[in-house]
């Protein structure tokens, strides 16, 4: 009994490793349009595909589900049953370190996959940054200038 409890527990480690996903709070129920069933009876494992067909009658919330049957099929069945040691096993397993992104610091993706980013940058002074004064603002006036403003 043991042993084939360990069986079925690898087995599910073997064929859902694509299970850790995002957890959803709320889900659009329009948006559904396909399902897959993966079923184990008897040391078979089935996989079922269904197209979902969704009628709301009037007056209710809640849609009246309808599963109809698409491909593909499959019916699996192990063979082998011999299993490798814990640690070879583990060692199998392991993603190797190339294949895992390495962390780029400052930098994601927002949701519609557009890259962001934070730039680190010092205080700037203001008073020693060179801008290109205007007249009305420049206090001295040259002495010609000077001269002239004051015949007029």
């Amino acid at each position: 009994m043991i042993q084939t409890i360990d069986h079925f527990i690898i087995k599910i480690k073997i064929h859902f490793q694509w299970r850790t996903r995002q957890a959803v709070e709320q889900v659009r129920l329009a948006g559904f349009e396909h399902a897959l069933s993966f079923t184990a009876i008897d040391g078979k494992d089935f996989l079922r595909s269904y197209k979902i067909l969704m009628m709301i009658k009037s007056g209710t919330k809640t849609p009246h589900i309808e599963l109809e049957e698409i491909g593909p099929f499959a019916d699996l069945v192990i063979r082998r049953t011999k299993l490798a040691s814990a640690d070879l096993f583990k060692r199998a397993c392991r993603t190797p370190n190339a294949a895992k992104p390495k962390k780029v610091k400052n930098m994601w993706k927002d949701v519609f996959g557009s890259k962001l980013g934070r730039i680190h940058m010092p205080r700037q002074d203001y008073r020693k940054l060179q801008v290109k004064r205007g007249r009305a603002l420049r206090t001295e006036k040259s002495p010609k200038k000077a001269s002239k403003l004051s015949k007029k």
